[in-house]
């Protein structure tokens, strides 16, 4: 079950902090919103709002730009992000056995954050390292050649 936040708990003070270090520079939009997406893990309504009017960008344009980059999400995340490869090698190597384990642990399917906010699950085509099948990302970080007992290990010693 997916949690909403609301944007108040996300830090509403920090989005102005933000903004206003770019100097009101509509042209740089983009590491605006990386930026809030970093420090919230998501971009709420109520952020994507405070942009547009403090860069004087409309609002359809920025949720244009926040939808069409994988990079942002208009839903809240987990502190941890978790990426589970089910491209070709990964999953003739057991891609879909890891994520099975790891929905069974954290208790979400793919797509899914746990309800106290501390992991969102994803799939992704192809990261890029084959030999490295079947591949684990967690927060940026590549766990090559995982079983599933050693993904649980993974996700155990997140904070």
């Amino acid at each position: 079950m997916k949690k909403q936040v609301k944007a108040e708990a996300v830090g509403g003070d920090k989005v102005d902090k933000i903004i206003d270090k770019y100097q009101g520079d509509a042209s740089l939009l983009i590491q605006v919103l990386l930026e809030i997406q970093r420090e919230n893990h998501w971009l709420s309504k109520e952020a994507l709002e405070k942009v547009s009017k403090k860069l004087g960008v409309p609002l359809n344009r920025i949720q244009h730009v926040a939808t069409f980059y994988k990079a942002f999400s208009l839903v809240p995340k987990g502190r941890h992000e978790v990426q589970i490869c089910l491209g070709t090698a990964c999953h003739v190597r057991g891609g879909p056995r890891i994520l099975d384990r790891i929905e069974e642990v954290l208790g979400i399917r793919a797509g899914e954050t746990t309800t106290d906010m501390k992991f969102t699950l994803e799939t992704v085509n192809c990261l890029g390292c084959c030999a490295l099948g079947p591949v684990m990302v967690v927060d940026g970080k590549y766990h090559g050649k995982i079983a599933p007992t050693k993904a649980e290990e993974v996700l155990k010693s997140c904070d």
